[in-house]
């Protein structure tokens, strides 16, 4: 995870669409951010999440329906000037019944799952999580395909609690989609057996 050099000047937005293709920018408590795209595992993880949920719950097939499910939305948060781009998100159709015209969401999701890699770990579980918990995200989930980990937070009275935490191959139920089991062999590859 890399910063500008320019800690005390708020970065701003022109700065972030200065930032090559190649890498991810965000802004978190005024600061801009560059990580790099996605490993492989961090992709397959994500992917395999995304589409055990937008199945189900964002287009309603086979299951109770009612949310968008996005990759990686831009989300602009915030009197802050925060611009955070979760590996995903999610909104209960009634409160986005339409996706806006611009492209980024000035609205923030209900859910937020936060795929976790070595460089964008403490990013993820300190900056992210504190504008997430002051814009009233109701639940963020961070998973970790090195780890083989799923980890479900829920936000009570302004502070995150753990609801559940789950490894390797299990099939967890988890908020805000506990209507649904989830087989975690989903978001990652068993390891090769020792030999």
């Amino acid at each position: 995870m890399a910063h500008t050099d320019r800690a005390r000047q708020r970065a701003s937005y022109q700065d972030l669409l200065a930032v090559p293709d190649h890498l991810v920018a965000e802004i978190l408590d005024g600061e801009l951010y560059t990580t790099p795209r996605p490993t492989p595992r961090h992709a397959d993880a994500s992917s395999g999440l995304g589409g055990a949920l937008r199945g189900p719950f964002d287009r309603g097939r086979g299951g109770p329906g009612g949310w968008r499910i996005l990759f990686e939305p831009e989300l602009h948060l915030g009197t802050e000037g925060d611009i955070v781009v979760p590996d995903l998100a999610g909104w209960r159709r009634e409160r986005l019944p339409y996706l806006p015209d611009e492209s980024f969401f000035r609205l923030a999701p209900g859910w937020v799952c936060e795929v976790i890699s070595p460089s964008t770990a403490a990013m993820d579980r300190v900056k992210k999580l504190s504008i997430y918990g002051r814009e009233r995200v109701s639940h963020v989930w961070f998973a970790d395909p090195i780890a083989r980990t799923l980890e479900a937070l829920r936000l009570e009275s302004g502070r995150w609690t753990i609801v559940g935490t789950w490894s390797g191959s299990a099939t967890v139920r988890a908020e805000p989609f506990e209507a649904l089991e989830i087989d975690l062999t989903l978001l990652w590859e068993e390891p090769p057996a020792e030999q």
